[in-house]
């Protein structure tokens, strides 16, 4: 899933799945939501989700890390409790 043109750090395939689960959920929550100005997710339902998704197999301790280090590295920004895309996908 890395861009060799991507100026963010690399980071473990683990968390770069963490990243297109919670991707794809803000973009799937802004479709449903068309009152929301902004894609976002809060972040206590982030966790749930990469708790409870097939794709991954993540206690909440492991999910809190992978948001922290997308966080760190720039793919999410935090506005309150809510986290939202960096740079969202070009569709």
């Amino acid at each position: 899933m890395y861009l060799a043109d991507d100026p963010r750090p690399l980071l473990p395939e683990w968390i770069i799945e963490a990243y297109a689960v919670l991707s794809a959920e803000i973009s799937n929550s802004n479709t449903e939501d068309s009152n929301q100005q902004v894609p976002s997710i809060d972040r206590d339902r982030a966790i749930d989700i990469l708790c409870t998704t097939d794709q991954l197999t993540l206690e909440p301790a492991d999910a809190e890390h992978a948001i922290t280090r997308l966080l760190e590295r720039g793919y999410f920004y935090e506005v309150g409790a809510e986290l939202r895309v960096t740079l969202p996908s070009a569709e």
